[in-house]
């Protein structure tokens, strides 16, 4: 039976042991869902450029790491009843004889901040935790399933709904509402399993994908189709002292024209549907929108007989090598430190073999960059001094707010913010700050979400087993009791807490128990979540064949332009900024970190003059 493709259109409210179809109607529903697009035979024709939904990366099995696929799974899914409910669901069923305590009274015992003063983090910037987002917005969405005459705010456990029930001595939200709803991650289709599978709404490749989409429909709009120049569309409203804003994605009423309904300003619309969330992650949109179209143009004065086509298939190639460098060469270690040489070994050369899909796992344990996020918003004036409107704002008066961005000075003061203001740091007694684990989103939703719980909640979606399978996986010892869980965490305190709501290590939800392990070395992830996601970017890395340090995809001149690039150098040439740090991942004191913008030349783009 194809009950994951009925899923779909969501699930029917009888079992579904109790719905058979025949041969042919499995056949039916299959073409009509798309569900048997992906076991079509596909034929790849050779392209020195990735497609836009990852598609035929792989040669051998074209549909790896392709959006709107299945997210990989690196251990078996545990669900309730073997098949999709989540652990939980029901109230009255142990797990490893020990009911699963609710997600937002973890929230409340462990991840509350204990003490007031906010531990910053002196070796990294906000930058650093910008970037942590901004990759993921590259890497995984998970798409909702489709909630059709369903009301997920009653608080009832009724397809797709899966709400976050509010213990009976919360501190906030008991006379307010009896739960957090939360909608359940779409299932991918499937003809050869029953057991759901969550669907990732983006390819699995580090090929900004934010910045150009992973849909046909959605790149193609977001191309500036009035010339041949290969450029992006921009804002036709308004600019940021001439500089172009993202466009924005229409005149109708929306999440972000309701956070100030006296100007009532649109969203704005990039490669990925998050893009307005909040103005840091906007600035980064803005800011690649903007090299973009800068590298194009000068291709185009390079390169005079380029096609349109030919323009923005180049600048895009470039684009994506600049964020992979990035990430690899000056993100990566300053997140996994000492752990970097064992979980991301050297890069030696493309595996048609290896698996580059996104596992579920990763959509939850990278969830750890939550651990970083300040509560407020900095913005800085040209001299990095004051800014005269409002230098700093709590970042749940910020999401979603567009008109921030347009009416309020554009990216460049929120971009001195980040390289100036530190990242928090991730300490056991502070591991998320009320911003997010109170105040997420309460303007669109009117009562702010629990992030911690949602993230614990969506584990439990996912069917992800506990912290010890996970410990396991990566070659880690299992700690059987409070004892070992306390000299795990180097911690007795929060040891005994887990315990205390768990029962026992085997039921730690895999989102609480990665981030609660002390830091590696030099890093900013404990270790077992240094394992999970160096684990997703190696694959990610050896599983593309379009990885911009593959000998076939550039000539090695290009590379050596590619690899002198940093993100200081696109932010002097996309910004009227003057002084950046040289690293801006790094926790930088101005003005001694800080350095003129001559001292960082543009991207060489003669190795591309034909």
């Amino acid at each position: 039976m194809l009950k994951n493709c009925i899923a779909l259109f969501g699930e029917p409210l009888q079992p579904l042991e109790n719905y058979f179809l025949t041969s042919e109607q499995n056949q039916i529903i299959s073409q009509l869902t798309g569900c048997a697009y992906q076991y079509l035979p596909k034929v790849c024709e050779p392209s020195p450029y990735r497609s836009i939904t990852g598609e035929c990366n792989n040669r051998k099995k074209p549909y790896l790491g392709a959006s709107n696929t299945a997210f990989k799974r690196l251990r078996k899914p545990q669900y309730e009843d073997g098949i999709s409910l989540p652990r939980g669901w029901t109230k009255s069923i142990p797990i490893n004889g020990f009911p699963l305590p609710l997600a937002r009274e973890v929230s409340n015992q462990v991840v509350k901040l204990s003490t007031e003063s906010l531990k910053l983090d002196d070796g990294r910037s906000l930058m650093f935790m910008q970037w942590g987002q901004w990759m993921d917005h590259d890497l995984d969405l998970s798409v909702a399933s489709p909630n059709q005459n369903v009301d997920c705010n009653s608080c009832i456990k009724n397809h797709p709904c899966f709400p976050i029930m509010i213990p009976p001595t919360d501190p906030r939200y008991i006379r307010v509402s009896e739960c957090i709803p939360m909608i359940r991650t779409a299932s991918v289709c499937s003809l050869t399993s029953d057991v759901r599978e969550q669907i990732n709404g983006l390819t699995s490749f580090i090929d900004a994908s934010q910045v150009y989409g992973s849909d046909m429909n959605v790149a193609t709009m977001l191309r500036n189709n009035t010339n041949q120049l290969g450029l992006l569309a921009v804002n036709q409203n308004f600019s940021d002292n001439g500089l172009p804003f993202l466009p924005f994605r229409g005149n109708a009423p929306d999440q972000c024209s309701v956070t100030n309904s006296l100007l009532g300003l649109p969203c704005f619309v990039a490669g990925d549907v998050r893009s307005n969330e909040q103005p840091m992650l906007t600035s980064f949109h803005t800011l690649f929108l903007r090299e973009h179209n800068r590298i194009a143009t000068k291709l185009h004065k390079l390169n005079q007989a380029w096609s349109g086509e030919k323009l923005y298939q180049e600048t895009r190639k470039i684009i994506v090598a600049l964020m992979q460098k990035m990430t690899y060469k000056n993100w990566l270690p300053l997140l996994l430190g000492d752990e970097m040489s064992k979980v991301m070994p050297t890069y030696k050369s493309y595996s048609e073999d290896e698996d580059p899909t996104v596992s579920n796992v990763f959509t939850i344990g990278y969830r750890m960059g939550h651990t970083l996020v300040q509560p407020f918003i900095y913005r800085l004036a040209d001299d990095y001094g004051a800014y005269h409107n409002e230098p700093v704002v709590s970042l749940f008066e910020t999401f979603f707010a567009s008109w921030r961005i347009v009416r309020q000075g554009g990216i460049d003061p929120l971009l001195r913010g980040m390289m100036v203001n530190k990242a928090k740091l991730n300490r056991q007694d502070q591991i998320m700050v009320d911003a997010l684990r109170e105040r997420l989103f309460p303007v669109v939703n009117q009562i702010g979400r629990d992030l911690a719980s949602l993230n614990i909640q969506r584990g439990r979606d996912h069917g992800l087993p506990g912290y010890n399978e996970w410990r396991r996986f990566c070659g880690l010892p299992a700690p059987r009791d409070v004892d070992e869980l306390a000299s795990v965490l180097k911690n007795r305190t929060l040891a005994q807490k887990l315990i205390d709501l768990y029962g026992t290590p085997e039921n730690i939800d895999i989102w609480i128990g990665g981030v609660s392990e002390p830091l590696v070395p030099n890093g900013r992830t404990g270790e077992l979540l240094s394992c999970l996601i160096g684990n997703q970017f190696r694959r990610g890395r050896d599983g593309d064949r379009y990885y911009y340090e593959n000998p076939s995809v550039f000539s090695s001149a290009q590379r050596r332009s590619i690899d002198s690039v940093t993100l200081a150098h696109i932010i002097c040439a996309n910004t009227k900024i003057k002084k950046v740090p040289e690293n801006v991942f790094k926790a930088n004191r101005f003005p001694e970190d800080f350095i003129g913008c001559s001292n960082f030349p543009e991207i060489d783009l003669y190795p591309w003059k034909d």
